[in-house]
């Protein structure tokens, strides 16, 4: 959906970290109560009728992920101008496939995967190269008011907060596009 909203309105997409649960443990927790209810519920649905539409398998996740790990390896990507292709196979492998992103051999197989070489993307992270990097960056969505994954920010002014369908997309960036803003 970004590629083809990228192509029909010009408009650039910088992937940005952001941690719904900054207390997450390096080995994941159990997911709450809340979300296990939710789920069972039918609050995946929307999600997976939205996947299947674009031809993608949604799997629910079934432990809350320590990402750190994967932004900051997301920063190596960006520097060697994989970012947006490395991003695509992280969300495949976690949403699609299932598989924890805070383990290394996930994330050198997704580097290498588009074409990086995953033992040098997991020394450079693991040296501390990006931490601070990733830090201010959360840092920032914090002050600009996100508070859920996913979160579009449009011109620094404008949020489209959630999975949401392309229809959403397109009436916000017509909207915008209408007021010159």
């Amino acid at each position: 959906m970004v590629e083809k909203l990228k192509e029909e309105y010009k408009v650039d997409v910088e992937w940005r970290p952001y941690y719904l649960r900054p207390d997450t443990p390096p080995e994941g927790m159990p997911l709450p109560d809340y979300i296990l209810n939710a789920r069972n519920s039918g609050s995946e649905d929307r999600l997976k009728q939205m996947a299947n539409m674009h031809g993608l398998e949604f799997v629910s996740v079934e432990r809350i992920i320590n990402t750190r790990l994967a932004h900051e390896a997301t920063e190596y990507a960006r520097q060697h101008g994989k970012v947006n292709e490395f991003h695509r196979v992280v969300f495949r492998k976690v949403y699609g496939e299932g598989v924890d992103i805070s383990k290394w051999d996930v994330l050198r197989a997704a580097a290498e995967e588009v074409g990086l070489d995953g033992a040098d993307m997991q020394q450079v992270v693991e040296s501390g190269t990006y931490t601070a990097e990733v830090a201010a960056q959360v840092e920032n969505a914090q002050q600009i008011g996100v508070t859920g994954v996913p979160t579009y920010v449009i011109n620094d002014r404008y949020a489209v907060v959630g999975a949401q369908p392309y229809e959403v997309f397109k009436r916000a960036l017509t909207q915008i596009m209408d007021k010159k803003i």
